[in-house]
């Protein structure tokens, strides 16, 4: 998988959600204010995107940028910021999905294409739209697991390295989600284009 390197931008919004995020755990509103609103988005699309239930994604953003502010002199520096609370977030997915959802309910395309065109960056929408909807419809295939991993990974730039950091797993176990994932994907995605479906027996394992 592709490592992105640092640039110049990356660093310094680091710097700030770093300096917000010191301010905010000794007690400075503003500073987590601004925390939030630099946050907020990107989580709600990451969310939205794993789970399609835009309730539930709502729900998980407030828990998780609560918990940020309750334990922000918990962050140690070990990873990104965004690491940080992506990690958050994830855990309090899991617990809403555990305490509400079934798993059947969890799909991308229960979102409506204006609650995924609110959730994200600006678009030529004539001309993606067709191809967003038919890869969010691969991704909503794939278990949770999958789809949370490559969302991380293509979606918000997460390293294997960072994105096991934010599923509490082996980064082996990362690499191999993002394999069975791509192989799920190169046989649905045709499926679901109108193409031939593909033969019994060529997903290969999915864990």
């Amino acid at each position: 998988m592709f490592q992105p390197v640092p640039n110049e931008a990356d660093t310094a919004a680091e710097s700030r959600l770093r300096a917000w995020l010191q301010a905010a755990a000794a007690g400075d509103r503003s500073a987590f204010e601004q925390l939030y609103r630099h946050c907020q988005p990107r989580l709600s699309r990451f969310v939205l995107r794993s789970c399609g239930r835009p309730d539930l994604a709502e729900e998980v953003v407030n828990d998780t940028l609560w918990i940020v502010w309750r334990t922000a002199g918990n962050f140690r520096g070990e990873s990104r910021v965004s690491t940080w609370i992506h990690g958050i977030a994830y855990r309090c997915m899991l617990k809403a999905l555990r305490d509400g959802v079934t798993a059947q309910e969890i799909n991308a395309s229960a979102v409506s294409d204006a609650e995924l065109a609110m959730a994200e960056p600006a678009f030529n929408e004539a001309a993606d739209r067709e191809l967003r909807d038919w890869v969010a419809r691969g991704l909503a295939a794939l278990p949770v697991e999958q789809r949370v991993t490559l969302e991380l990974a293509y979606y918000l730039g997460e390293t294997c390295e960072d994105i096991a950091r934010i599923m509490n797993c082996a980064t082996g176990t990362v690499k191999a989600r993002m394999f069975h994932a791509r192989v799920r994907l190169r046989n649905v995605l045709p499926e679901l284009g109108g193409d031939i479906p593909p033969a019994s027996g060529t997903e290969g394992p999915i864990r």
